[in-house]
This record gives C-alpha cells, sequence and structure tokens, in this order.
C-alpha cells in the first residue's frame, strides 16, 4: 500500500520535491499544508477535537480541518476534498493568510509547514469521519479563547498560532464576537 505524500517546499512555499507523508514528519521536512476554519452565520467557529489515534495531536481541540495536499493537487483542492472528507461537508472557502511552524511532539515526530489558511461559512449539517475526528462543536470565539487559556494543552500548536491571527483578519475581537 502507498502512503500519501506531501509536497517540500522552500521558505518561499515554492515546491523543490515531494517525500512521504510519515518520513517528512520523521525528518521534519518544511511542506505544505493547510488549516480550514468554518464560521456559522451566528459567528461560532466549528471546532473539531481529533480523533484519538491519530499519528500525532490525537484528542486535541483544532480548527475545523487540516491536512495536506498531494503532488499535483492544489491546494484549495485539497482543501474542499479534506473538508468533505473529515466533515462530510463543502463551502467556498477563501485563503486568508499562510504562515510557516515548526514544533517537535514527544513522539519524535516534527511538523514543519508552511500551512495555508482558509475559511468559508455553513450553516448545515456537520457528517464527521469518525477515523478524523472525536467530536466537534461551534463556538463563540471568546468561549474557543477561554477554553485556550484555561487548557491550552487541550488545543493543537498549529490553533494556538493560527485562531488569532484568522480572528484579527476577520476583525473578530471577543468584544464583537456574540457570546
Amino acid at each position: 500500500m502507498k502512503h500519501p505524500e506531501v509536497i517540500l517546499v522552500n521558505e518561499s512555499d515554492e515546491p523543490i520535491g515531494t517525500m512521504e507523508k510519515l518520513e517528512a514528519h520523521e525528518k521534519g521536512l518544511l511542506h505544505r499544508a493547510f488549516s480550514v476554519f468554518v464560521i456559522n452565520d451566528a459567528g461560532e467557529i466549528l471546532i473539531q477535537q481529533r480523533a484519538l489515534d491519530k499519528y500525532h495531536s490525537g484528542g486535541l481541540w483544532t480548527n475545523t480541518c487540516c491536512s495536506h495536499p498531494a503532488p499535483g493537487e492544489t491546494t484549495l483542492a485539497a482543501a474542499h476534498r479534506r473538508l468533505y472528507e473529515e466533515m462530510g461537508f463543502d463551502c467556498p472557502l477563501q485563503e486568508i493568510f499562510s504562515f510557516t511552524y515548526k514544533n517537535v511532539f514527544d513522539n519524535g515526530l516534527t511538523e514543519h509547514e508552511f500551512d495555508h489558511v482558509f475559511v468559508g461559512t455553513y450553516n448545515g449539517l456537520v457528517r464527521p469521519d469518525d477515523a478524523e475526528v472525536n467530536s466537534y462543536q461551534y463556538l463563540p470565539a471568546n468561549q474557543v479563547l477561554s477554553m485556550m487559556e484555561a487548557e491550552p494543552e487541550s488545543f493543537t500548536v498549529w490553533f494556538h498560532r493560527a485562531l488569532p491571527m484568522v480572528l484579527e483578519h476577520l476583525k473578530m475581537t471577543t468584544s464583537e464576537v456574540k457570546a
């Protein structure tokens, strides 16, 4: 069985090759990734708790979905594909920014990603894949921020970095978001 590959990139997000996903995480090589943030009409953010047996960050809360584009696949197409695969729906998405981060996990894997961040609006039925998602909920941004402050270890590393930038981009301060 062939394992999925990721797109290795330089600091300018220019492709420099491909590598099997686990190997890229074992070697800590910079590769292209994406994070999707879905917000409903009430201004609530759809967060998910990762499946408990994920290869890293299992059981942690994070953004609506995230993954890696496959070689030959655009990042936007991959974001739509994974949103449907993980959460059981699709919606229009817009890329709002990108950032690079690196984090070494206790299991020896390293996330070193050039992360493209997309946002979308959705109000319909959510049908998550149990192999990917343990739980999910729509919450107001101020409640998510309070939870992150009270229990930072319950959230993924990239969510800690991306959420404040998403809220700033969307101009969603805690005073503007519905309680």
